[in-house]
């Protein structure tokens, strides 16, 4: 009774859907939050008959043959990713990525870290960092007496002095493209990682290379789609169900073997 297997499998891809769907709603509100999908692809085949196999009646060739699939499998998690809304903040420095590319952080293991999500903060030193305290890469400190700061799209920071008319530049932002931006490694606290899959970071300027453009204010939303994810809820919850009652009907048909005298 292979059904029963088979339906198990079916009910565990569709609970680590409801798994990923439910992550995703956790964070229809986290800034720069990409969605995932949960895909998934057939188990290996049992060859009763192969097809192309001669059939010893006649000679004759089989067209189709006999194979048996035995069930799902997940085959990964992907993310979606576009881009989500862009709110305003007026936050000095909140910035909102226009485009691909991420920004570059320095983990306090000196390793990079790379992320969409800039509520950037300032440090006691006065230097730019992410919300955990990572410091963004490359270093860029705001003086003490700094009366405000400006970043322009192509990521240069400037700071208004109250003595001088003129802004000063402090330094330049620069964003991080890859060429599999999939293949990045999920870190959590919105960080990723590079991996052999997504290939080496290639740094660049802001509206460079492929590469988006800073706004200053603003901040960028998750790209959820909170009716989407219910519709896709909804399915996976119909799927379970689906396969549960063929756990059912196959635990019924033996039932009624036992039962045969």
């Amino acid at each position: 009774m292979r059904a029963l297997k088979i339906a198990a499998t079916g009910m565990s891809a569709q609970q680590m859907r409801v798994e990923v769907i439910s992550n995703n709603l956790a964070n229809m509100s986290t800034t720069g939050y990409n969605a995932r999908r949960a895909d998934f692809a057939d188990l290996h085949y049992e060859q009763v008959t192969r097809p192309g196999s001669i059939n010893a009646s006649d000679g004759t060739v089989l067209p189709t043959g006999v194979q048996m699939g035995l069930g799902v499998r997940p085959s990964s998690v992907s993310i979606n990713l576009a881009q989500g809304s862009i709110s305003a903040t007026g936050g000095d420095l909140d910035l909102a990525i226009e485009g691909n590319g991420y920004l570059e952080v320095t983990l306090p293991n000196g390793t990079a870290a790379y992320t969409r999500d800039g509520a950037l903060k300032r440090s006691a030193d006065g230097l730019i960092v992410s919300a955990d305290g990572f410091a963004v890469a490359p270093e860029i400190v705001i003086p003490e007496d700094a009366n405000s700061i400006s970043i322009n799209a192509d990521g240069e920071v400037y700071a208004y002095f109250a003595d001088q008319v003129d802004a000063q530049l402090l330094g330049q932002l620069n964003l991080v493209g890859f060429t599999n931006p999939k293949g990045l490694e999920a870190m959590g606290s919105n960080l990723f990682r590079e991996t052999a899959a997504s290939g080496d970071a290639l740094v660049g300027e802001p509206g460079e290379d492929g590469l988006g453009t800073l706004r200053q204010g603003y901040l960028e939303d998750s790209s959820v789609d909170p009716v989407k994810e219910i519709t896709d809820l909804i399915e996976a919850q119909r799927g379970y169900e689906l396969n549960s009652k063929v756990i059912s009907a196959a635990d019924q048909m033996l039932s009624a073997t036992t039962q045969v005298r």
